[in-house]
């Protein structure tokens, strides 16, 4: 079933100051007229702005029915043609008053999308910058700090393929990483384990001394919050690089 045209401007600018032109308005004509079946939506729309076209009316009222005409299917290239042939017969002032109101409605600016912007919308935590680490990483990484006081929290996020190297995070006591998958499908893998699929959710606990790597699967973009975990004399040793032929093992 359609969806349904409904309109209650008259009763919210008029009001009881004319609620027969209210009645009409609202219930006759966006009521009844704008929800004969006989016609779809957007051939009305079409009908409307060339009437008002013709009409010379260029007030707010066709800003509206430009932006109805929009919203209910007409495209850039379509109005552009009807505002071209209606031209023809109600002439060429009236054209140009169109195409001014109508290039605002099908704004020509359109902003370009990336595959990073449209994986941050995705996720709650910020990407951030290009990581700092980087040398370690096979593929393009992020990093945005989420807290510096009290425990440190690192939102890392991996392009599809990139992974950081083996590494190991030395302590003589404590010490360690907690993971927490915030986006997007990726791996966690220990020395001499099969890999571990983190999704959002999955948590890994890695402890002091573990060497492991972890990053993103071939075809999806992810996101982990790195936990640092406090200990005595904490550091991290970088390594190799995990090998094409062993990522390559993952599914």
């Amino acid at each position: 079933m359609a969806e349904r045209i409904v309109q209650t401007a008259g009763r919210e600018q008029l009001g009881e100051f004319a609620p027969m032109f209210v009645h009409l308005n609202d219930d006759v004509l966006f009521g009844e007229v704008w929800n004969e079946e006989a016609i779809d939506v957007k051939t009305k729309c079409i009908i409307t702005v060339v009437s008002l076209m013709a009409s010379g009316i260029t007030d707010s009222s066709l800003t509206y029915h430009l932006q109805n005409a929009k919203t209910h299917g007409v495209t850039k290239e379509e109005i552009a043609a009807i505002i071209t042939h209606a031209t023809m017969y109600v002439g060429w002032p009236k054209g140009w008053a169109v195409f001014r109101l109508a290039k605002e409605v099908w704004n020509e600016t359109t902003e370009v999308v990336t595959e990073k912007d449209k994986y941050q919308n995705s996720i709650f935590f910020p990407i951030g910058e290009e990581n700092p680490y980087g040398e370690f990483f096979v593929g393009q990484s992020y990093l945005a700090p989420v807290s510096k006081e009290q425990v440190s929290i690192f939102n890392v996020t991996f392009e599809p393929e990139c992974r950081n190297n083996w590494h190991i995070h030395h302590a003589k006591s404590g010490g360690g990483q907690m993971l927490i998958c915030i986006g997007g499908r990726g791996y966690y893998q220990e020395w001499g384990k099969e890999a571990v699929e983190m999704t959002p959710g999955k948590v890994i606990n890695i402890p002091a001394e573990v060497k492991h790597w972890h990053g993103a699967a071939p075809d999806s973009w992810f996101s982990h919050l790195a936990i640092e975990v406090a200990g005595e004399e904490t550091s991290n040793e970088w390594l190799e690089a995990v090998s094409d032929e062993d990522y390559g093992k993952l599914s």
